[in-house]
């Protein structure tokens, strides 16, 4: 059996590992030194060995650069991150400004519709669309707490959009003009015939019982004739448009599709006359007329 010769790389290892550690600590406490002299014998070690170890550094600087490179990214992606919530956050605000700014222009529009002067009115909010399929009518958030009364005119911003049926105290129910229950008396402008608009259930209600064809032409203004006394005489409803059935309709002038606010029209009731004496005095009083001179009579 070979002998294994005597082992010496053991003991110079153990010496050369404590020969350095001893380098270490005498380098670490010579660095640790604050004295002018240490100070002046650092700096000349720096400027003798560290020159010529920059390609020993560069690796070093490399790992630095990517680390500040990446705690770059990570803050721009945090950053990324906070203008995406606050993109949203703006977001919901513009919609919030543009129902606002729609809601506004609504209401202006409602205040510039030009009605007569005697007519006051009292504006509510479209809570729901009540309506089915074989009914067309909303709820506004005004009532009898409001002084709404059964029959009134409602319009939105422009055109007139039913009349109220069934009041509550604090809602109240619009009968559209599309309802097929819905019979209104209208005026045709210009020709001054009169009509009968009729709901059928469609965005675009029949006129019936024309007095003359002839003068109803497509584009014509439409507004109520009062007759009735049913709403009002003069309220704009629409435009008179040919179907394709041949028929004459109307294009409604209030928007049906954004019923957001109706105008309530306060209906003021007829002067009634009690005193038929007051327009025809009873009893022969002689002829209607002016008077003749005095001396004429009738047989000369």
């Amino acid at each position: 059996m070979a002998r294994k010769g005597p082992d010496f790389a053991s003991p110079i290892r153990r010496v050369l590992i404590a020969l350095m550690m001893i380098v270490l600590i005498a380098l670490f406490l010579f660095w640790r030194i604050d004295s002018p002299r240490a100070e002046r014998m650092r700096m000349v070690l720096i400027d003798r060995f560290v020159p010529s170890f920059e390609w020993a550094l560069a690796p070093v600087t490399k790992a630095s650069q990517m680390v500040a490179g990446f705690q770059s990214y990570v803050r721009i992606y945090e950053q990324n991150q906070e203008l995406r919530r606050e993109l949203q956050k703006m977001q919901a605000w513009k919609e919030a400004a543009v129902q606002l700014e729609q809601e506004n222009s609504k209401l202006l529009a409602q205040n510039n519709v030009r009605i007569d002067p005697a007519l006051t009115s009292v504006t509510g909010v479209v809570m729901v669309d009540s309506g089915s399929a074989f009914r067309q009518s909303v709820l506004v958030n005004v009532g009898a707490q409001d002084g709404i009364v059964d029959g009134w005119a409602t319009m939105d911003g422009l055109g007139l959009v039913g009349r109220i049926s069934g009041v509550g105290q604090r809602t109240s129910r619009v009968i559209l003009l599309t309802d097929p229950s819905s019979r209104i008396p209208v005026t045709v402008q210009p020709s001054g015939d009169r009509a009968l608009l009729t709901g059928d259930n469609t965005a675009l209600p029949v006129l019936d019982f024309i007095e003359s064809m002839d003068n109803v032409r497509p584009g014509d203004r439409v507004v109520t004739s009062g007759d009735g006394g049913v709403f009002p005489p003069g309220l704009l409803v629409g435009q008179v448009v040919q179907g394709s059935d041949g028929r004459m309709r109307l294009r409604m002038a209030a928007d049906y599709g954004r019923l957001k606010f109706l105008r309530v029209l306060r209906a003021h009731p007829a002067e009634q006359v009690l005193d038929s004496g007051a327009i025809i005095t009873p009893g022969d009083q002689g002829l209607i007329g002016p008077q003749l001179p005095s001396g004429v009579r009738l047989d000369d």
